[in-house]
């Protein structure tokens, strides 16, 4: 008797995709299903002995080590800094795992490490515990890194996809892309006018800005892997709601727009590590841009888009004619090691 066929699948390279969505819901989702994880934020929002606290996770394998403007060190703590503002918390304490290349340069990785301290310091939050691993030589590209984040949520808001709603207005924090070009202009040894430097930043300020001015924030995302596309179709797709931008309105450099033409990418989709959008109600969008222009990096910040009541789970984006159409998750990974 004939065994029956089994469909395989393998795992390429992820991050901010379609094809990482269903790796997600196929063979993640299902296993370790609860309600934190069906929120689909960036962390998850827990309760505990009357405190709420947000809690996340996130590894980082960015290659080179070192590119413009920074380095997987002050990226692993920014990324995981960052994912505990979108939840609306202040972040309070990191972990640090370490997976280390037999081989690898103790010089370099002190300089890692110092990195990590700054960017630390500059996000207001301490590195409290950690684990170090070695690998074979050859097994391991030098060095990753993987942290983790705790922070207290001081506020009665629920930030999250769930609580977006019909005619909110969608706010951009700053320009577009200039950490995805300035990882490809590194690896292909690409000269341009000006250098393009990442824009890796802690996203602390701008988020507890907005909360003393008591704002009612719907939703909060960084725009890391698959850019602001592929992270407005997610926010949409949970909310059940459609949302549409205006080309227009939205921040690029001339030099990182040139350096996308060139090679053929589109910033919509480029990664970024120190923007994100904020999603409120239309009355208060004013007050929003106001108060990120003044404290967050990459500004001004400017209203690209609004929420509508459908259909749900789709982004359209609007030319400078006139003439709209709808954007997808990214369908494949753009520039792996990104992050």
């Amino acid at each position: 008797m004939p065994l029956p066929h089994r469909t395989e699948i393998t795992v390429g390279h992820g991050g901010g995709g379609q094809l990482t969505q269903e790796l997600i819901d196929r063979v993640f989702r299902p296993v370790f299903a609860n309600a934190s994880l069906e929120a689909k934020h960036d962390g998850a929002t827990l309760a505990t002995g009357g405190a709420r606290l947000a809690f996340t996770t996130d590894s980082h394998v960015v290659s080179p080590l070192f590119f413009p403007g920074s380095d997987i060190g002050q990226l692993a703590v920014n990324g995981t800094v960052n994912d505990l503002c979108m939840c609306g918390a202040r972040p309070l304490w990191l972990s640090a795992g370490f997976i280390l290349e037999e081989g690898f340069a103790i010089a370099t990785l002190e300089r890692v490490v110092a990195s990590m301290r700054d960017a630390a310091k500059a996000a207001g939050v301490t590195i409290v515990t950690g684990d170090t691993k070695v690998v074979e030589r050859g097994k391991g590209d030098g060095l990753y890194v993987t942290t983790a984040g705790v922070g207290v949520i001081e506020h009665s808001l629920v930030i999250a996809p769930t609580s977006i709603r019909a005619g909110d207005a969608v706010i951009l924090s700053g320009d577009l892309g200039r950490h995805g070009m300035a990882i490809m202009a590194t690896r292909a040894n690409l000269s341009f006018e000006s250098a393009i430097e990442s824009d890796c930043a802690p996203l602390v300020a701008p988020v507890q800005a907005l909360l003393r001015d008591g704002l009612e924030l719907h939703c909060l995302r960084d725009l890391t892997r698959g850019g602001l596309a592929t992270a407005l179709v997610e926010l949409a797709e949970t909310a059940k709601l459609s949302i549409g931008i205006d080309e227009a309105a939205v921040p690029v450099t001339e030099l990182v727009r040139g350096a996308c033409e060139l090679l053929g990418l589109e910033p919509l989709f480029v990664a970024n590590e120190g923007r994100f959008v904020c999603i409120l109600p239309e009355a208060q969008a004013a007050r929003a841009v106001e108060v990120i222009s003044r404290t967050a990096p990459g500004g001004p910040a400017a209203i690209i888009g609004r929420v509508r009541p459908g259909p749900a789970g789709q982004v359209t984006l609007r030319n400078t004619i006139g003439a709209e159409r709808i954007l997808d998750r990214m369908s494949g990974e753009q520039l792996p090691r990104i992050c």
